[in-house]
């Protein structure tokens, strides 16, 4: 590769790596104004990507998001990033021994819940659930919470365009419904899902933050009523917050 071909490979992933942390679709004119170069080389860029369906412009509108395929390619580093995957899986597993049950770390990916790690408690009910396992957004703890958490843009696409399918008595399977729930879970930052996923099953969910309006990720915990009440869940809710917290370091 020349060094004109390197300077453009790295200028492309400086497109891609802003609208990432910026979480939000933006205009050409804000990616000009963050990577200092001129905007004629910019929208050069951003053509090139586009072509490539790494990043996409938002319908009925002059803004463009990173793609499907750029969400689920950094979903897979994350899953498969050597030491640093070891070491979020020592902290998930330290965590199901302190609160002896099945705890997952997870994120968005599409319109579901992907599990980037699981950790499994001997004595706990299993689920059959393992890393690379999808669940569904809108009625589980975890896709709760990261979906309360995305920009409002973001949020209310997915809001409107997700299949809300009963899995149980308890799921939300109606759009209003489900915003309300999601301002409650926006307001207090954690997710809660009794029974919605799975008959008989509480979770509770907390965000892995980089920062503010930086979430990677969640770390949740799951009890069906025989191993632990919702209120007995809720008070192990301390311990999850720090386990997210000892994990954010290992995304920074």
């Amino acid at each position: 590769m020349s060094a004109t071909e390197n300077a453009a490979a790295i200028r492309s992933f400086r497109v891609l790596e802003i609208l990432a942390v910026a979480g939000r679709p933006m205009q050409l004119s804000e990616i000009v104004e963050q990577i200092n170069l001129p905007k004629q080389t910019v929208h050069r860029i951003v053509k090139l990507l586009e072509a490539a369906w790494l990043i996409v412009q938002v319908s009925d509108s002059k803004k463009y998001e990173c793609s499907a395929r750029i969400r689920n390619f950094s979903v897979k580093v994350l899953m498969s990033s050597g030491s640093l995957a070891v070491a979020r899986h020592a902290l998930l597993s330290e965590l199901v021994e302190r609160v002896q049950l099945n705890c997952n770390l997870t994120a968005i990916s599409g319109h579901e819940i992907i599990y980037l790690d699981r950790a499994q408690h001997p004595a706990a009910i299993k689920l059959g659930l393992k890393p690379g396992s999808h669940v569904p957004m809108h009625c589980s703890a975890s896709g709760k919470l990261l979906l309360s958490l995305l920009p409002k843009q973001r949020r209310d696409r997915l809001l409107h365009t997700l299949p809300l399918r009963a899995r149980t008595s308890q799921s939300i399977t109606q759009p209003d419904q489900l915003e309300a729930e999601l301002a409650r879970t926006r307001k207090r930052r954690y997710g809660i899902s009794r029974h919605e996923h799975v008959e008989g099953m509480n979770a509770i969910a907390v965000p892995v933050s980089l920062g503010k309006n930086r979430i990677c990720a969640a770390v949740a915990v799951q009890a069906f009523e025989e191993e632990k009440s919702f209120d007995q869940l809720m008070e192990l809710m301390p311990q999850l917050q720090h386990t997210a917290q000892e994990i954010a370091q290992t995304f920074l």
